[in-house]
Parts: C-alpha cells; sequence; structure tokens
C-alpha cells in the first residue's frame, strides 16, 4: 500500500506535464520569427483531418493584428457535405518568446492550444504548422498551391517529427 502512496505522485506530475504539452517532442518552432510577417491570408494545402474542419475545401486562415496585441484569426471553409460555408474566429498571442514561432490560439474562451510554425519560408509564402501534438498538422501557402519541392520538403521534415504524413487531406483550392 505504501508504494501506491509513492506512484501516485509521479503519475499525476507525468499526466499534468503531458496535458500541457502545446508542440510534439520533436518538433521545434522556427526562430527568428516575425509576426507582422506571418499576418495576413494563407490557403490550406494539406492538413491532418479532425472534427472542426471535416468535409471543408477552399480552407483559408486570415490573421491580423488587433488593437490590445492580440492576433485575430478567422478561418474560413466550404462544407461540400452540407454545401454552404462555415467561418469560426478566433484569436492567437505569442507563448514565450514573440520572436519565435511558437503561439497559442483560442476559439473557445479562455481554452487555448498550441500553433507551432514549425518551417517556414524566408519570404514567408509557404510554412508547415504544427498542432499540441502529432494528431495535428497543417501545410499553409500564400497561394493556392505549392511548389512540388517545397512540399516535398515539408513531408520529409513532418516524418521525421512522427506524423503520419499518409493521413493528409489534400485541400481543393480550385
Amino acid at each position: 500500500m505504501k508504494s501506491y502512496y509513492l506512484i501516485l505522485p509521479a503519475v499525476i506530475i507525468i499526466l499534468a506535464t503531458a496535458s500541457c504539452r502545446t508542440m510534439p517532442r520533436r518538433a521545434v518552432a522556427v526562430k527568428p520569427f516575425s509576426q507582422e510577417k506571418y499576418l495576413g491570408k494563407w490557403y490550406e494545402i494539406a492538413r491532418l483531418d479532425y472534427k472542426y474542419e471535416r468535409h471543408l475545401d477552399h480552407v483559408t486562415a486570415e490573421y491580423g493584428l488587433k488593437p490590445n496585441g492580440l492576433i485575430s484569426v478567422t478561418n474560413r471553409g466550404f462544407n461540400y457535405k452540407k454545401q454552404r460555408w462555415e467561418e469560426s474566429r478566433g484569436k492567437a498571442k505569442p507563448a514565450g518568446d514573440p520572436k519565435e514561432g511558437k503561439l497559442k490560439v483560442s476559439f473557445f474562451g479562455p481554452f487555448y492550444s498550441g500553433y507551432n510554425v514549425i518551417a517556414l519560408s524566408e519570404d514567408y509564402k509557404y510554412a508547415m504548422v504544427a498542432g499540441k501534438n502529432t494528431n495535428y498538422l497543417w501545410l499553409l501557402s500564400r497561394e493556392t498551391t505549392m511548389p512540388e519541392d517545397i512540399k516535398a520538403g515539408f513531408l520529409e521534415k513532418a516524418r521525421n517529427i512522427g506524423y503520419a504524413t499518409g493521413e493528409l487531406v489534400w485541400v481543393k483550392q480550385d
């Protein structure tokens, strides 16, 4: 019975630490990162699907600077099953050093989740974004397409981190 009391605190600490993780273990946010250059409209090229984006094509994400210093987030996509546009609005803020591509994003009040820019072209034209774990990944472009060499580099990096890139949904942007 005494060993139970020794193991329980260790288990609680491990679970608490794991639940606070904001980025996959082998992922690293880009640095230096310019929040100002990242603002604007991005087209979703590919994603690991999850319930809030299921059945969406023509997906865009638009980031703007709010007067209070937070970043406004507007995600928009066409639900081809329901035949209608869907939109969600949220906010983001740096998760530490603002010169690092590590942000927190919220669409539900005070609850934030990791939004980590883990690959970014020098001209801020193409980006790969990781969520809090390997269930969340997005490939983004300032255009409706992404060159094959950029895509291949991003996919290799994602596989090395532990992402199941074969499960990516390639978003229609025509």
